[in-house]
């Protein structure tokens, strides 16, 4: 059974920085890719950042590009979203998601497995 357990949520002042991790159990994910998404209070859950399990190959959306890093662990089986210049705007409960057939993009339907999320919260 997949597994997919985010950690290192919190509260985080504007500029500031955090690192989210996602750790990935239950099979081997070399054919997959992995999602980060977010929903914030009131709004539809949105892509963040995609990244292919096996090569490596990134995806972002447009509002995170230039300070956010996607980046996966193979040896840990961890997916890690570094979260940088940080605005209250990107505030939200983040979510790691798994998906086959090595897709990493922005559909959240193609994702078959999701963690339970954990929450972000930017001050001003």
């Amino acid at each position: 059974q997949v597994q997919l357990v985010e950690s290192g949520g919190g509260l985080v002042q504007a500029g500031g920085s955090l690192r989210l991790s996602c750790a990935a159990s239950g099979r081997t994910f070399s054919s997959y890719g992995m999602g980060w998404f977010r929903q914030a209070p009131g709004k539809e859950r949105e892509f963040v950042a995609g990244i292919s399990w096996s090569i490596g190959n990134t995806k972002y959306a447009d509002s995170v590009k230039g300070r956010f890093t996607v980046s996966r662990d193979i040896a840990k089986n961890t997916v890690l979203l570094q979260m940088n210049s940080l605005k209250p705007e990107d505030t939200a409960i983040y979510y790691c998601a798994a998906a086959r057939n090595f897709y990493y993009n922005s559909e959240h339907g193609k994702y078959a497995y999701w963690g339970q999320g954990t929450q972000v919260t930017v001050s001003s």
